[in-house]
């Protein structure tokens, strides 16, 4: 049964030799690219284009065309290709229409070498647009999978091959452009008529010499300086050649060319019998550490990434296919209704049943994709959360337990978890890179969460200062010793309680600041510090810093902002939200943004310098790409427990033989 794909909806398949088949009404460029793990393109050595037609594992046509047909190979596909992307473009500049909404629809079927079709999508809603993304096929745990796209891009061709992350787009775009207008390529024949389901039929038995295909040679990407194997360098196999599917427009050796009954014409041979279909292929066992990476820490990194994007686009096609089923039902009751003969005896009730049960079938349609993707997502987080480092990891990862301070800095580190409402308990954690790339802030006002509006003041300033307390336990413990340092500003005292641990452990560069002196004092300081350095780092003289000087990562803990901060410590703070990071000076502030509006608009710019979290959760994170907003779980330390004294007293004690 083929599978009609909406944009962003996915299908699993069952074969890695298939044909992708274009019907565009109009002639227009294919191509395709191949992409790592994270989706970046190598080179042009990784793009397939009418100027270079074949790659490993793929072939697509040398010239604009109104049907195309691309063969692809996945097996034959350099090993870190996990992601080919299938290009549309219009010939922009040769003739013809300059933007998708002035002709037909594209459809982009995936099929079998036998013709069967596997899924397809009808790229709807196309208008300005002169280069789309159709299709992209990528694998996921030993399995590949096809995505229905539907990107589109005014740019053109250049625009499109820019998002891909290809270098200089525009001058590739123009030498494709001119491939096609000098027409330096073979003819391609249309791809036969689409033939009903129950006419196709699979071959049961071994082809035959005189039933193969010719095999086509395809050249090798152009040799790199790049060393072999190294990251994002396709590394061809030792036998490079993808097979090209049968002509089903000609028939077979000896066969008949009658027409069949029916108005279609049946090529199977006559004592032939039909094979039973395949049956669904299981979906892959998760495996903990299953992505590309030098390192099993990298690796997992990568996984919990591909498991984000994954959620998000599942649930962006399940979103995408019940939009698309109240759309066509309210059209099809607007039609019903119009119909005065609907209005007399039972046609009207018959219509309008049939238009909801048509409703309700492509809702269940869409859940059960969607309870497929989530089953298999949920399976893998079981397996991948036991599996995470201690900076990847929850506080009630049996992993603290066995914690000893690094030796070397992370990749990254959890500042905790992500899900949406489609399955509120499938969680996948916050990762972000180390050294961090902004600052961090707490929100310990209400806004609009409704967990927050639950909680009196009082309580909620505690869980934000208690928030940014196991931020930055969790920044120490996974620094090598000496290597990160934390400040506090703490004007009036009143987050002692929560800085407890900080403080008895002797973590700390110093007893937190209290008052308007102290205040000053830290900021001049470490103002200061980011002057030197930038200094250094422009005059190109990195070993000119005073002697004594600490050169650790700084974290600053600014508690109960505004109080105690005039206009020159507002500036200071602003200047270390700016120019810190880039020269290891972080803010993370715990502050109400209500409170801080006596400053007007001067303090804008330092809010949208920070990520925002809070101490409860809330679905303010939004995400531009497929437009969810995720809801934020900040780090929750189990009740009771003492992992985070046990982890601080470790990290101290490392600090003070680091320090002889």
């Amino acid at each position: 049964m083929t599978a009609e794909l909406v944009r962003g909806q996915n299908h699993p398949l069952p074969h890695t030799r298939l044909e992708i088949r274009v019907s565009a009404g109009h002639p227009v460029i294919a191509g395709a690219t191949l992409g790592d793990e994270r989706g970046r393109v190598g080179g042009v050595e990784w793009i397939a284009h009418p100027g270079s037609p074949s790659l490993p594992g793929i072939e697509v046509s040398q010239q604009a065309a109104a049907d195309h047909r691309l063969a692809v190979d996945l097996e034959a596909l350099p090993h870190p290709v996990h992601r080919v992307s299938v290009l549309l473009a219009l010939p922009v500049g040769v003739g013809g229409p300059s933007r998708f909404g002035a002709v037909a629809a594209p459809f982009v079927a995936v099929t079998g070498l036998d013709g069967g079709e596997i899924a397809s999508f009808t790229l709807t809603g196309l208008d300005r647009e002169s280069a789309v993304v159709a299709l992209e096929l990528y694998r996921r745990q030993d399995s590949w999978k096809v995505r229905a796209i539907g990107q589109g891009y005014e740019g053109g061709l250049a625009a499109m091959l820019g998002d891909q992350g290809v270098e200089r787009p525009a001058e590739l775009a123009a030498s494709i452009l001119d491939a096609v207008s000098r027409g330096m390529a073979r003819s391609v024949s249309a791809p036969p008529p689409r033939v009903p389901d129950a006419e196709r039929v699979r071959h049961s038995s071994p082809v035959t010499a005189s039933d193969a295909a010719p095999t086509l040679p395809v050249a090798p990407p152009p040799a790199t300086t790049a060393a072999p194997g190294a990251p994002g360098t396709p590394v061809p196999p030792a036998t490079a050649t993808a097979s090209a599917s049968p002509d089903a427009s000609s028939a077979p050796p000896g066969g008949s060319c009658g027409p069949a009954t029916g108005g279609g014409i049946s090529y199977a041979h006559p004592r032939r019998r039909p094979a039973a279909p395949e049956p669904r292929p299981a979906p892959p066992v998760p495996v903990a550490g299953d992505a590309t990476g030098w390192s099993m820490e990298e690796r997992l990194y990568n996984q919990v990434w591909g498991m984000f994007e994954d959620l998000a686009r599942a649930t962006a096609a399940y979103r995408s296919a019940c939009d698309f089923a109240e759309s066509r039902l309210d059209q099809e009751l607007d039609r019903a209704l119009s119909d005065p003969r609907s209005r007399i005896g039972g046609a009207g009730d018959a219509a309008r049943e049939a238009a909801r049960a048509r409703h309700d079938e492509l809702t269940a349609r869409a859940q059960e994709a969607l309870d497929r993707d989530l089953d298999q997502l949920s399976a893998e987080a079981e397996v991948v959360e036991p599996a995470l480092p201690a900076a990847f990891a929850r506080w009630d990862n049996p992993v603290w337990h066995a914690y000893r301070v690094p030796m070397e800095v992370p990749m990254a580190v959890r500042l905790g978890d992500l899900h949406l409402p489609e399955r509120t308990g499938l969680r996948i954690p916050m990762l972000v890179r180390l050294p961090l790339e902004r600052g961090l802030w707490v929100d310990s006002g209400r806004g609009h969460s409704e967990a927050a509006n639950l909680l009196d003041e009082a309580e909620l300033r505690r869980l934000a200062m208690d928030t940014a307390v196991a931020h930055a336990a969790r920044l120490l413990a996974v620094y090598p010793s000496g290597e990160f340092t934390v400040h506090v500003i703490d004007p009036a005292g009143s987050g002692a309680a929560s800085l407890a641990p900080l403080v008895e452990a002797g973590v700390l560069a110093g007893p937190p600041a209290a008052g308007a002196a102290g205040v000053g004092a830290v900021l001049a300081r470490l103002t200061e510090r980011v002057d030197l350095v930038q200094m250094a780092v422009r005059a190109g003289a990195p070993d000119a810093l005073p002697p004594g000087m600490d050169t650790a990562e700084q974290l600053l803990i600014v508690h109960d902002f505004p109080h105690g901060f005039d206009d020159r410590a507002v500036t200071q703070l602003r200047y270390l939200a700016d120019e810190g990071p880039a020269v290891g000076v972080h803010l993370l502030m715990v502050a109400d943004r209500e409170e801080a509006s006596a400053y007007g608009p001067v303090l804008d710019p330092l809010w949208r310098s920070l990520l925002r979290i809070t101490p409860v959760a809330d679905d303010h994170l939004a995400d531009p790409w497929v437009g969810h907003a995720w809801t934020y779980e900040p780090p929750s330390i189990p009740h009771g427990s003492q992992v985070l004294r046990t982890v601080l007293a470790q990290v101290a004690d490392a600090r003070r033989q680091w320090g002889r």
